[in-house]
């Protein structure tokens, strides 16, 4: 008997067309997320389509915003109004493109993809992942819209290009973290639609019951107490400091507590559904 004869009685017939050789290994972690962030990336390209809503939203913001409100609130100066207002205009435009990680695993689910992926032997979390990991470009091109029409219409960051990189960054990470809310959302809920409304629901009063527009001393005082622990509002702050180029140290700490406890509370909540639903 062969060696080949001998290796058929012990593992069986090999099937035609596989390679020769052991099992390969499964994709750790982070190759498993990276293949799906690019799958997300994918989408994108084949369906470009879905980035209109991610255009439309810094250019409408940025520029009614600006026009509507910089009169009235910027004591008669467009200009003064739009230095105070883009820092938020950008966080807002970003923050709410981030509910389309809840809705993309939300359409894998009625799709029934979400299954075939649970087969696979990779991280429990690695769709989910992966689907945030490529909203990153989602998150890119809405902060470059927001600061690339600011300056067209005169905004001058005092950071210079550090302090905008820097509040970029800063909004991203929190993003990041916010986007595990919607992937749980996603994982609940049994539609796209139903996670987006979900999601608007939550955003617009955190982001307009904020120090976006104006400042807090010229609200009430029950909505100056929810200003003031709202995490946007200490987001925007950090914002205008570091594209302002002013020290952002306290308030950089209070956004980074906030997304290290969205991600603790989201995360593992997202990997415990992902892997009980059928």
């Amino acid at each position: 008997m062969t060696d080949i004869d001998t290796a058929m009685a012990v593992t069986g017939p090999r099937l035609p067309g596989l390679p020769a050789g052991p099992r390969p290994r499964p994709p750790g972690p982070l190759a498993a997320s990276a293949a799906f962030g690019w799958r997300t990336l994918l989408k994108i390209r084949h369906v470009p389509e879905q980035l209109l809503d991610v255009i439309a939203i810094p250019i409408v913001f940025t520029l009614m915003f600006t026009y509507l409100f910089g009169g009235a609130l910027g004591g008669g100066s467009v200009h003064r109004y739009l230095q105070f207002i883009l820092p938020g205009t950008l966080v807002m435009a970003v923050l709410l493109v981030t509910m389309y990680a809840g809705t993309s695993v939300a359409a894998d689910r009625a799709r029934g993809i979400t299954d075939r992926f649970r087969a696979l032997p990779v991280w429990r979390l690695a769709p989910a992942a992966g689907a945030l990991l490529g909203d990153v470009a989602r998150y890119l091109l809405a902060a470059a819209l927001v600061t690339v029409i600011g300056l067209a219409i005169g905004f001058r960051p005092e950071g210079g290009v550090p302090g905008v990189l820097a509040g970029i960054g800063l909004l991203l990470v929190f993003a990041l973290a916010l986007s595990f809310a919607w992937v749980t959302a996603g994982l609940l809920l049994r539609s796209p639609q139903a996670v987006m409304s979900a999601a608007t629901v939550v955003l617009f009063p955190l982001t307009l019951a904020s120090n976006v527009f104006v400042s807090p001393v010229t609200m009430p005082g029950w909505l100056q107490a929810f200003v003031h622990v709202n995490p946007v509002s200490h987001l925007v702050t950090a914002e205008r400091a570091m594209i302002g180029g002013h020290p952002a140290g306290a308030q950089t700490a209070w956004v980074l507590l906030a997304a290290a406890v969205l991600v603790a509370a989201f995360a593992p909540l997202s990997s415990w559904l992902y892997g009980r639903q059928r």
